[in-house]
Parts: C-alpha cells; structure tokens; sequence
C-alpha cells in the first residue's frame, strides 16, 4: 500500500519509514518535561522532615520515623475542586485553584486528628500549556506549605479529544498520620460545645449552583463583584478554601480537649455534622451566631435559594466545626484565638432518637 508524505509542522516532508509521532497524535513530551523543570523550585520549597520533597522518579517517599512518630496509624483522603475549575478556566486565573486542591484533602484529614504529611496531585488536560500548570502547581506548593505537608510527586496526563481546549481537571492525594489512640472523633456526648471556624468564601463546593445563579444574573466573571466591590466576580468567587490544619493542630496539641471536627463541604451542616457523631446523638445550632459572609447573601438572594437549602449545599460562613466539652470550652477559644483563629459559639450536642434531621437549628440566617 502506498503511502503519501506527510508534512511535518515545520511543513517539511516526512517519509512513511519515518512515520507518525506522539507529537502528531496530540501528546507533547518536551512540554510535559518543560513543566517538571519549572515546578521543580516550588516542590523543593515543601520539605519537611520526612520527605526531600524532590519530584522526577516513580515514586515519592516519606520517612514515619524521621517525622517523629513511633507508632502511628495512617489516614488517607483524596478530592478535587469540583466545577469551581470552570472558573478557573474562563477567567484565566489559575494560581489559587490548586491551593483549594490541597485545602480539600488536608482539611479531611486533619477532622480524624491527623497530621497531613504528604500530598500527590492529578492534572489532565487535553493539551499541555506549561505556563497554566506551573500557575496550578505554584498553588498546590502553596497550599502544602499552609498545611505543612510536603509535595512528593504527582501525574501530569495529557489526552487530546478527551477535553475541550483550555479544558483540565485536577484530583488530589493526601496521606497524614496519627499517634495510635489519638485519632477523632472520640467521647463525643450530649451537652458537649460545637465552636465554629470562619470560612473564606464559598470554599470548593456548591459551584454548580453559583455558576447556575451567575448566568440567571447575566454578570459576566470580569464584572464588579456586588457583594465584593474592590474585586472582579471571577476573582472573588476564585478566593481559596482556608486550610485550617496548623491552627487545629496546636490546639489539639496543647488542650487534648477537642473531642471531633466536622469539615463543612458538600451537604453543607446537615450532612457533615452528623458523620462525626455517634448514634443517638444530634447537633443544635444557633443559626444567629454564624458570621453570614455577604457573598453567601448575595447567592440566597439572586437564586431564591431558602434557608435550609443554603445550610445543606454551602458552608454559609463556618468551614471547620470543633467539638468539646463545656468545662473545656473557654480553653479551647482561647487557644483557636492564640492560634489566629475567630472562633464563634454555634450551638451544643444534643440526644436524637428517631429517624429525623439530626440537626435542628434556632432562629435564622442573617441573610
């Protein structure tokens, strides 16, 4: 069979011996190489005792022993950011979203009491723009070095006809450790405090349905913000997910007295509250004292959203929940404040029987 020659991008003629390449099915090596020089800075920067944090072999290692524990249990998570990519991608703004990347999988390990000691991440896109990645790993170095975890490695796919142009997704690895009989939740009983930790924004869930709110405004993502004036739409609702794991780890530290953490993502209290209690047990909360941000105002308002819809998808304000007990409350403020932290009173734990919401709330949002 005959073959006719192909032309190169340079637009020189190639023979049939020569034959097609990865480069003409879509796939860029050199670029995908480009990007591991470019990050190689940035992951150096997340040492920590443990790890050289040190990318380009097949796999990353982390030493338990030189981080300090003696008989530790691990405890792993992985997530993603969800749509809140999608405004990544139209606004061009990538260098925060792989912080939310990292905030994502650390705050999940830090609710078991765990120390993050070690993250991975997953970027595909169906054409390699060097520049776009060192701006999402640029994030995910910064986000580490927030929780304190070392960056050991990750995977950079690239799949033409897979996504879109400009289109990518990113997934995320974290690994922490604990001493044995240490992890949370534990003694959680009736009557204990639930302390709340102020959220930055929308953090990174709900972004489907603020991305449907924003088309029926007709704002474009370049547009004043109305309930962030000094910033566009897209940027501040880009504001990263707060990592909370150094601040939570000295008070765990220091007061032995937090007895569970809830992570308030996608199902918002309803849902999250509840994974961290024990059966017969349900949580009150003084909907009064959460600190509303007003992007979360501005969301209720333009989507008719109602309350206990806002309560079950978004994190209205709190992002972290800290259980303790009442004789230990005051401490455990004090020692979120000491921390850096604007610590509110949100409610106590509660007996529930029945098959019902396990949590009730009092008064209403100020939305």
């Amino acid at each position: 069979m005959t073959q006719e020659p192909q032309t190169s991008k340079a637009g020189e003629s190639r023979s049939a011996e020569q034959g097609l390449t990865y480069a003409d099915a879509g796939v860029d090596i050199d670029a995908g190489n480009a990007l591991v020089d470019a990050i190689k800075p940035m992951v150096r920067a997340t040492r920590r005792a443990g790890a050289d944090a040190e990318i380009g072999g097949f796999g990353g290692l982390f030493d338990l022993k030189a981080a300090g524990f003696k008989d530790p249990i691990l405890v792993a998570a992985n997530d993603g950011v969800g749509t809140k990519l999608k405004i990544a991608i139209d606004t061009d703004r990538h260098d925060t979203i792989g912080i939310d990347l990292v905030a994502m999988c650390v705050n999940d390990i830090i609710v078991q009491g765990a120390e993050p000691l070690f993250f991975l991440d997953y970027f595909a896109t169906g054409k390699l723009a060097p520049d776009v990645g060192a701006k999402i790993v640029k994030g995910i170095a910064e986000g580490c070095l927030k929780a304190g975890c070392a960056l050991i490695g990750g995977e950079t796919a690239e799949m033409p006809g897979l996504y879109g142009k400009g289109d990518y997704d990113l997934a995320g690895f974290a690994v922490g450790a604990a001493e044995r009989g240490t992890l949370l939740p534990r003694d959680v009983c009736a009557g204990d405090v639930m302390i709340g930790l102020p959220s930055s924004g929308v953090h990174s869930n709900g972004y489907s349905l603020v991305r449907r709110i924003v088309g029926m405004t007709g704002l474009g993502w370049n547009d004043t913000a109305p309930f962030a004036p000094a910033h566009s739409l897209g940027e501040a609702l880009l504001t990263p997910t707060k990592i909370y794991v150094k601040a939570l780890l000295s008070v765990i530290g220091q007061t032995q007295a937090i007895k569970a953490l809830a992570h308030i993502t996608g199902g918002g209290f309803i849902d999250n509250i509840p994974r961290v209690l024990p059966d017969g047990l349900g949580a009150q909360i003084t909907l009064d004292t959460l600190p509303v941000l007003p992007v979360f105002s501005w969301l209720a308002r333009e989507g008719g959203v109602v309350e206990f819809e806002m309560l079950r998808t978004f994190n209205c304000g709190i992002g972290m929940v800290v259980v303790t007990g009442q004789a230990d409350a005051d401490r455990v403020m004090a020692g979120l404040r000491e921390a850096g932290e604007h610590p509110v009173m949100l409610g106590h734990i509660i007996a529930h029987e029945g098959e019902g919401e396990r949590v009730k709330t009092t008064g209403a949002l100020a939305l």
